[in-house]
């Protein structure tokens, strides 16, 4: 109906001063900006441009192109990439398509360690080192050795090897320790029949400071005994004493001093024992003081038509009695008067020769010629072991 309100389009807006209804009379002379083609009409109703306002032309938006859309990540990538709760990675878009077309990226996956290759690794939180590792082939485990295992195990067997010979030599020489021990100690138990008897019992005697308080002492040899066995030698307990060690050979020489007034027979009993044997009787005699037992006294040799023809069992006035260990050989001598004096209180040698001694052996220096002798033909004795196993080696 004519001058009925149109129920669809609204009302016009009310008149402001930037859009009024009719153009300002100061503005009535200006030209209106043409509009361009292909703009569409103004609406009924809005309010008509003015003169001052113009339109810039509006370039054409480009379409942009799509972007390759990120592929979503792989589970297991994802548990290395990021952690939980952070939100996924995603680069940028670029504000205009790229000049040249690239490839779709591909999607983010991070290489995991091997943990055998850790410095935790193992029990003890150190590398695992093996030398060799097991091949299994048909049933049957076979070693693959390296060349550096094998290069040691070859020093190794190559250095024992060496040792062993050296050992070996030596044993065979007699040129280590036990090996020289060894040897001389069997060379001492063939003395009695290969050395002469003036090299084991010489003919003079030179026993410097071996008499009282310091005193010289010369030996001069008056009898020397034939080599014999131990059946009357000695005393029937001296002889159980030594039956451990079993009797070879018995070499004995009897001798004076320089006044002829004392007699003393030294004596070297060759056993056929070892060296336990001697070393375990050698610790009984110091253990349990046989040696100063006057029961245990051994017997002098009294030669016929010398000064020691009346030196009897009764005239022993000092002894003593040596078991070495490092030779199958027992040394003892006795002493007495020249003039065939019986003594009622012997006195063994090592008490004898004390100082502040009162006992008449002690006082006369019987238990220093026992002594001081028995000291000598020990020392020549080893001498005489040492010379022979030298030109035996």
């Amino acid at each position: 109906m004519p001058g009925a309100a149109d129920p669809v389009s609204p009302p016009p807006p009310p008149a402001s001063a930037r859009f009024p209804d009719a153009p300002p009379a100061e503005a009535a002379g200006r030209t209106t900006a043409r509009l361009r083609p292909g703009r569409e009409p103004r609406k009924q109703g809005a309010p008509a441009e003015t003169a001052s306002e113009t339109t810039a032309r509006l370039r054409p938006i480009r379409s942009p192109q799509p972007q390759p859309q990120p592929q979503p990540e792989s589970e297991s990538a994802s548990q290395f990439s990021r952690p939980p709760g952070a939100p996924r990675f995603s680069a940028p878009a670029h504000p205009t398509a790229p000049a040249h077309p690239t490839a779709p990226a591909r999607p983010m996956s991070r290489v995991v360690p091997d943990p055998a290759h850790s410095w935790s690794a193992g029990p003890a939180g150190r590398p695992v080192v093996s030398f060799a590792e097991p091949e299994l082939s048909g049933g049957r485990t076979r070693l693959r050795v390296g060349p550096r295992t094998a290069a040691a195990a070859a020093c190794l067997v190559l250095g024992l090897g060496l040792i062993g010979g050296a050992l070996t030599g030596s044993w065979l020489t007699g040129t280590g320790e036990e090996g020289g021990a060894g040897n001389a100690y069997s060379t001492a138990g063939t003395l009695w029949h290969s050395v002469p008897v003036d090299e084991l019992f010489p003919p003079t005697v030179q026993g410097t400071g071996a008499g009282p308080g310091g005193a010289d002492r010369s030996w001069t040899r008056i009898a020397v005994a034939p080599d014999t066995g131990c059946a009357h030698a000695f005393d029937p307990l001296l002889r159980t004493a030594l039956a451990p060690v079993g009797c070879r050979r018995l070499l004995r020489a009897t001798y004076t001093d320089a006044t002829q007034s004392y007699v003393t027979t030294v004596g070297l009993l060759f056993t056929k024992a070892d060296p336990a044997a001697m070393s375990a009787l050698a610790a009984r005699f110091r253990d349990e003081h046989l040696d100063r037992r006057a029961d245990l006294m051994p017997r002098p040799y009294a030669a016929p038509g010398t000064a020691a023809a009346g030196f009897g069992d009764t005239q022993r006035a000092s002894w003593t009695i040596s078991v070495l260990a490092d030779a199958p050989v027992v040394a003892f001598a006795v002493s007495g008067w020249a003039d065939g004096r019986g003594v009622d209180s012997p006195q063994p040698a090592a008490d004898a020769v004390r100082s502040g001694a009162t006992t008449a052996p002690a006082q006369a220096g019987l238990g220093n010629e026992a002594q001081g002798l028995a000291d000598r033909v020990e020392r020549r004795l080893r001498k005489t072991v040492g010379t022979a196993t030298e030109k035996s080696s």
